[in-house]
């Protein structure tokens, strides 16, 4: 089942059960998916590029959240919070610490890397190898603590 089609299901559900963190949640994404189909690029909609939209999705929620913490809007916060549960249901597992320090050794391994000037050569593979299941900003740490140990 497509990211389309399961949105649309679910909304009708969050509908029915009156979830309203939920829709609000449901209806981001579909504005999202609507907005990239009918961009005037004429790309169809792969998952790869579903998994990006969800990803950026939850980064700009994660963008608010940190500046109304900051600026200790507990009410605004607590609603990007909702929206990113709710939008992290529809991305793929996440990987654990652990997991992608293992996934990150591997690419090291395959492309010889040695310090930190190959860094934009293990970014490159890891960041296609590890799509979708890791946060870019988790997987550069990672490689950083990796090169320059």
């Amino acid at each position: 089942m497509s990211l389309e089609a399961r949105i649309t299901t679910d909304m009708k559900e969050a509908m029915k059960a009156k979830d309203k963190v939920g829709l609000r949640g449901i209806r981001a994404i579909k504005a999202a998916l609507l907005l990239a189909k009918t961009d005037g690029s004429g790309d169809e909609m792969t998952e790869e590029k579903e998994i990006k939209l969800l990803q950026k999705l939850v980064k700009q929620r994660k963008d608010s959240l940190d500046i109304y913490q900051k600026q200790g809007r507990d009410d605004l916060a607590q609603t990007e919070k909702e929206e990113i549960e709710v939008i992290e249901r529809y991305l793929p597992k996440q990987l654990s610490q652990e997991e992608l320090e293992a996934e990150v050794k591997k690419v090291i391994e395959k492309t010889g890397a040695s310090s930190m000037k190959d860094m934009g050569k293990v970014m490159g593979m890891a960041s296609k190898e590890l799509a979708g299941r890791a946060d870019g900003k988790a997987i550069s740490g990672v490689v950083k603590k990796l090169l320059s140990a």
